[in-house]
């Protein structure tokens, strides 16, 4: 007698490669059908910018099951009606899922536990995101970690709690066929009037093979200066891995095994591996700060932010996600966002640092407007990492801590490179004003046939004045809590 078939929930796990989920239901003997349901009403429902990405993620993952005889669905609704529907449709006797860590998620999933065994179906889940489940690892009192630095040499000592999966094996088909499995178009993921991702392909190869190529090539390169040229925006010194591993394309375990591998065979130095592990890491730790921690999303960890005197300014905010601050790496930063759907990671937190505090906008303002413009959106990094620049989650950095964004500039991007490339109205500048046009003799402007305010703004605020004032809104939060 046939073995039912068991169906798979993709969710930020678009691979076939060290997928726990996939590879279970595919060990059970029976047919394999896929899922992917795009639920707008979720609390994680990507933004515009990685639609993109999973468009075309999603539609090269469809391709490699399809060889395999196995089916993609493709639902749109609400998660736990479209899972279930689905495997009452096959007459399933298994769904696979691996884990989310979001509060909202785990609700989603326990409750369709519930509704799935009610209806004789069985629901197992994996770890496929994490090196670590966020419970596993304990400071010495038995709590969560809250500081970076002892949760990394905790990680680092342990290593990952699993072995690394290989592609897994079908032996039994479905036959659902294409019709049936649906069309991917429906989904809507990609922009049309305007197509404003136009740019995207030329910067990404959003699928598995994509993913792996872009890791051969940071470790083959880049990974060799890691520790130095990560923080220059005008050189390709990072691994740019983020968006697969954002919706799993590649998974956190291959990239930790593979970047060890590369230190046992000579490629890769201890310092730069270390330093590149220490950056997967930061990922984890967001995890599991929002395991521990639910609120982080939406309210800072540390309860004192809570009467921190934030700005209303529309005008302010507009010029920020326009890039035309008049702050030449902050509109870089911007526009690089804009035309690639991601930004180097030095820029991010001194565009981030600049919103929070020399503007006085709201963190969540921004962690939203990043959430729908990056194709690596991440539910536990992004407001991990605004809050860090904030000063208000776990680990922060210090308010005071506030980017100098034309000294950041000057000792990241020397040469102007980056401003150059993102900001052309100022190509013409000498290396010593571009990072601070206004300071330029008229000459100087004349020259490079600029006008402050017309082709290039002047600054929408002093960096050393608001600098003080954002001192001074922290000083008054300090004082409205004692």
């Amino acid at each position: 007698m046939a073995k039912s078939p068991t169906l798979v929930w993709l969710r930020r796990d678009l691979r076939l490669q060290d997928n726990p989920a996939l590879t279970a239901a595919a060990n059970g003997g029976g047919p394999v059908v896929c899922l992917y349901v795009l639920d707008e009403e979720a609390v994680y429902a990507p933004g515009a910018a990685q639609k993109w990405f999973l468009h075309h993620a999603l539609h090269a993952l469809a391709e490699r099951l399809e060889g395999y005889g196995v089916s993609l669905l493709f639902r749109r609704g609400r998660e736990a009606d479209c899972v279930e529907e689905a495997a009452r449709e096959i007459g399933a006797a298994a769904v696979h899922w691996n884990r989310r860590y979001g509060a909202a998620e785990i609700e989603t999933d326990k409750s369709l536990k519930a509704r799935l065994s009610a209806a004789g179906i069985d629901a197992l889940s994996h770890n496929g995101s994490l090196l670590r489940e966020p419970w596993e690892l304990r400071t010495k009192t038995g709590g969560p970690y809250q500081v970076f630095t002892p949760f990394w040499k905790a990680l680092r000592q342990a290593g990952p709690s699993r072995r690394e999966g290989q592609e897994p094996r079908f032996d039994a088909q479905y036959g659902l066929g294409r019709a049936l499995a649906g069309d991917l178009d429906r989904l809507e993921l990609t922009p049309t009037s305007p197509d404003w991702a136009s740019a995207f392909s030329d910067c990404w190869r959003p699928s598995e093979d994509g993913a792996a190529r872009a890791l051969a090539e940071f470790l083959d390169g880049p990974a060799r200066s890691y520790g130095e040229d990560r923080n220059r925006p005008d050189r390709p010194g990072t691994s740019r891995l983020s968006p697969h591993l954002a919706i799993g394309t590649i998974s956190p375990l291959t990239v930790w095994n593979a970047t060890i591998a590369a230190m046992a065979a000579g490629s890769l130095g201890d310092a730069q591996r270390e330093k590149f592990l220490s950056e997967l890491a930061w990922r984890e730790f967001s995890y599991h700060l929002l395991f521990h921690n639910p609120q982080l999303p939406g309210e800072p960890l540390r309860p004192a932010f809570a009467r921190f005197p934030w700005r209303e300014d529309q005008a302010a905010f507009r010029a920020w996600t326009r890039g035309r601050t008049g702050v030449p790496i902050v509109d870089a930063g911007m526009r690089e966002l804009w035309k690639t759907g991601w930004m180097h990671n030095r820029v991010r937190m001194i565009a981030a640092s600049f919103l929070v505090k020399n503007l006085l906008i709201p963190w969540k303002k921004g962690e939203r407007w990043f959430w729908e413009t990056l194709v690596d959106a991440d539910p536990a990094s992004n407001p991990a990492s605004w809050q860090w620049v904030a000063g208000c989650g776990a680990d922060a950095a210090p308010y005071f801590r506030i980017f100098n964004p034309v000294t950041q500039g000057e000792k990241f991007d020397p040469d102007g490179a980056y401003v150059r490339a993102f900001v052309p109205e100022l190509a013409g500048l000498s290396n010593a004003h571009i990072h601070a046009p206004w300071t330029a003799p008229e000459a100087a402007l004349k020259a490079a046939n600029i006008t402050l305010g017309a082709a290039y703004p002047r600054p929408i605020v002093d960096p050393g004045q608001s600098r003080a004032r954002a001192l001074g809104a922290y000083d008054a939060m300090r004082t409205a809590a004692l």
